[in-house]
């Protein structure tokens, strides 16, 4: 089991093209941890405005009457993949990890693949 700052260490330096993660409560909008990012593009701000996406696609399953599980929500800009990846290891109720890739160096199969594996080892 991994912690934390372990998980989001292992995201940046594995998964290619990663310029930024993070761990996200998304009930409370607070970023747990971060990694990357930068001046031009705050971590901090993003996992805040991501718990809105997440909020919406939980209250619109709801509407729907959908009982399946969000496994993950992606985001395409012209360079870059957003993906939101919800917990559902022991103690990951309510958060999410979310991947910051260059558009233009990631490989999205394995960046999904790679960010589950992650997700499985991590331990909050």
């Amino acid at each position: 089991m991994a912690n934390t700052e372990t998980s989001l260490k292992e995201a940046m330096s594995i998964i290619e093209g990663a310029t930024g993660v993070a761990l996200v409560d998304y009930t409370s909008g607070m970023a747990l941890g971060t990694l990357g990012g930068g001046k031009e593009f705050n971590l901090e701000v993003a996992a805040a405005g991501n718990t809105d996406v997440v909020r919406a696609k939980l209250r619109t399953m709801e509407h729907l009457g959908l009982k399946d599980e969000i496994e993950d929500i992606l985001i395409t800009l012209g360079s870059q993949y957003h993906l939101i990846r919800l917990l559902r290891s022991r103690g990951g109720n309510g958060l999410f990890l979310y991947l910051v890739l260059d558009s233009g160096r990631a490989n999205l199969a394995m960046a999904r693949h790679q960010l589950r594996r992650i997700e499985t080892e991590l331990e909050v």
